[in-house]
């Protein structure tokens, strides 16, 4: 399943970064190690991995800072590590562009699959450009544009923005887009999605306090739908 695919594993603690690298290269996974953020940063520029793993607290910044430089040049998945369980904090990490979030001690296994998960949708799908006005999606190249201009998203907005424009028009419930976009583990997260939701209308929508495109069903869900002329 993983064809060599190279991860970055970050964290100080030399014997979680150990146990890491010898589970996934047990895996099949090419494995690079660093152990602060600096080095996390110089290792990912030279070798750009397919995904990085990485952990919330190392000695020289957060993991959510480093996930938000790394998104300003790569969209490798980040799934992010910590001791920590606070939705606070879980939602900080997503914002920044992490694409999971999980909680130490982890499971491997648990580790491989969501491993394996964010990797599957990194994937190029074939799947066409959706025009909606002015709002162009384009499936394959993960690109978005309005008005001609570039949407910058974190990874989770995109994903988003991509199940509402396959659904275009059809109402999409919290919970289904909370399953299908983060996992069947976050059903019930409805704030995970109002926050996102808010942040994707801020990038979107030309006033977001008036929606032309993501538009709420109150009590229901959302849907995406082609402006009105």
């Amino acid at each position: 399943m993983s064809s060599g695919q190279r991860v970055l594993v970050v964290d100080d603690e030399q014997q979680i970064l150990r146990a890491l690298r010898t589970s996934l290269r047990g895996a099949g996974y090419e494995v690079e190690t660093a152990d602060t953020a600096e080095g996390a940063l110089a290792a990912a520029a030279m070798r750009p991995p397919e995904a990085v793993i990485l952990d919330l607290v190392l000695p020289d910044g957060t993991g959510i800072d480093v996930c938000r430089e790394l998104r300003t040049w790569s969209s490798a998945p980040v799934i992010l590590l910590s001791a920590v369980g606070e939705e606070r904090e879980k939602i900080a990490a997503l914002d920044a562009g992490a694409d999971d979030y999980v909680t130490k001690p982890v499971g491997i296994d648990e580790l491989l699959a969501r491993l394996r998960a964010v990797l599957r949708r990194t994937v190029p799908s074939g799947e066409p450009v959706i025009e909606l006005g002015e709002l162009v999606v384009d499936l394959e190249k993960h690109a978005v544009t309005r008005s001609g201009a570039p949407v910058h998203l974190t990874p989770h907005e995109f994903e988003l923005l991509r199940v509402l424009a396959v659904n275009e028009g059809k109402l999409m419930t919290h919970r289904a887009l909370l399953t299908e976009v983060w996992g069947p583990g976050y059903g019930s997260e409805s704030n995970l999605l109002h926050v996102n939701v808010s942040q994707l209308r801020r990038k979107i929508e030309p006033d977001r306090a008036r929606p032309r495109y993501l538009l709420t069903e109150p009590g229901a869900g959302y849907r995406l739908v082609r402006p009105a002329a």
